[in-house]
């Protein structure tokens, strides 16, 4: 005989609360602007149309005057038709409320008929209006409701004025909707400012960051390649020259130069490609090259056929100004390598005086050939200067040569170059 299972009973399946996107959309509703708000012309309709359906039951179920005649009802409709135009012209559909509710209650027909129409067009009066402006309109509707009453009766009049309060109350509502309102919209502002702040932010964040690896890369790109190309040339001239008696020994130093120049640029270049590697902070880079590197510049100029002098007199400078200063000292012996002619004298100095480092690279070359196409050396060396806050001048000298001279603040970082 086969096991007889007990049958599954379903799981009760939870409904999803509604309420909370009801509470959204209420909410909504109220902060949004009537003046722009979505679909207004259909909703004042419907809102017509809803005000028209309690004034006629008002009007049949209490029992505060008398059943209104022909003219009475024609009355209590014309009443609710300008509340399909409310936002359009507030102020205008208020008198026409007004102008229909007045000879209404002078005929003594039930008086709470059409006070749903009436608190509709004073509420859209205060929520688009100014404060004075509601405040005098609440003043005349509760004068002139309190006129009118007296011709019907002392009483009436009475009523007007004890049920005055809920008068008040309305067009309180209205402003303070308006204020809140106003109080959001200006948040809503501020929000949309701050972002639009942060993502321009970031754009410049961006754009100084790709400037940065520019420089880093065409400093280390043209100061190697310049080396590279100054020891094949050398490489070169010593095969050509005289192949029968070939150096063999010189050959070799020049290989072994530009070996040692190709693992050196491999290794800035690799520390430099890391960077963008990096998913920290942008702030957070590598070591910074610095015035220690300068002998090392010095060294591969002097390989390159330069004959460097250098003169240091720093005790010690804060990193993104010493990064600056080894990058326009690298640029600068490039340069010299390159436009200087055959085995410059250049002399580097770095010296620092009422605290600033100045610095000075100058050569005895023919400089750059004139009508030549400018590069991005220059540009380049008088970005890193600004990006410490410092100055850089460079141009030929007046014996002959080129020189570039910067002044790097010492006492202020700035941004950090490297």
């Amino acid at each position: 005989m086969m096991p007889v299972q007990a049958p599954t009973t379903p799981q009760p399946t939870t409904p999803q609360p509604t309420w909370p996107r009801s509470a959204e959309r209420i909410v909504a509703t109220i902060n949004r602007d009537p003046l722009t708000a979505p679909h207004a012309a259909r909703n004042d309709a419907l809102l017509a149309v809803v005000a028209t359906a309690l004034a006629i039951a008002l009007a049949l179920l209490v029992d505060d005057g008398r059943r209104p005649d022909a003219l009475g009802w024609t009355l209590l409709l014309a009443c609710n038709v300008p509340i399909a135009f409310r936002r359009r012209q507030p102020l205008l559909v208020l008198l026409a409320v007004v102008a229909c509710v007045c000879p209404y209650h002078v005929l003594d027909n039930t008086h709470s008929a059409p006070t749903p129409a009436t608190y509709i067009a004073l509420y859209t009066v205060a929520v688009t209006g100014r404060p004075l402006r509601t405040v005098l309109v609440g003043a005349g509707v509760i004068g002139l409701s309190a006129g009118v009453m007296l011709t019907v009766s002392m009483h009436e009049a009475l009523e007007v004025l004890r049920m005055s309060g809920w008068v008040v109350a309305v067009l309180f509502c209205g402003v303070d909707v308006r204020v809140y309102r106003k109080y959001v919209a200006s948040i809503v502002e501020r929000a949309e400012r701050a972002e639009r702040t942060r993502e321009e932010e970031a754009r410049r964040r961006v754009a100084e960051e790709r400037l940065r690896i520019a420089r880093d890369l065409h400093d280390l790109l043209a100061h190697s390649i310049t080396l590279i190309g100054v020891q094949t040339s050398v490489a070169a001239h010593v095969l050509s020259a005289d192949p029968e008696r070939l150096d063999r020994e010189t050959v070799a130093k020049a290989l072994d130069d530009i070996a040692e120049t190709c693992r050196s640029a491999r290794g800035e270049l690799r520390t430099t490609l890391e960077v963008l590697r990096e998913h920290g902070p942008p702030d957070v880079r590598g070591p910074l090259p610095g015035l220690d590197g300068l002998t090392d510049l010095a060294e591969a100029a002097r390989l390159a056929g330069a004959r460097v002098e250098q003169t240091v007199r720093v005790r010690r400078a804060p990193p993104a100004v010493g990064a600056a200063a080894y990058r326009i000292v690298q640029e600068a012996l490039t340069n010299a390598v390159r436009h200087a002619g055959p085995e410059p004298a250049v002399h580097v100095e770095l010296d620092e005086r009422q605290g600033a480092l100045h610095l000075s690279v100058r050569d005895d070359g023919t400089g750059p050939a004139s009508g030549g196409t400018p590069g991005f050396g220059l540009v380049g060396m008088r970005e890193r200067a600004r990006s410490v806050g410092g100055t850089l001048d460079a141009g030929p000298r007046t014996g002959g040569g080129f020189e570039v001279r910067a002044v790097l603040p010492l006492t202020t970082t700035g941004e950090r170059a490297g």
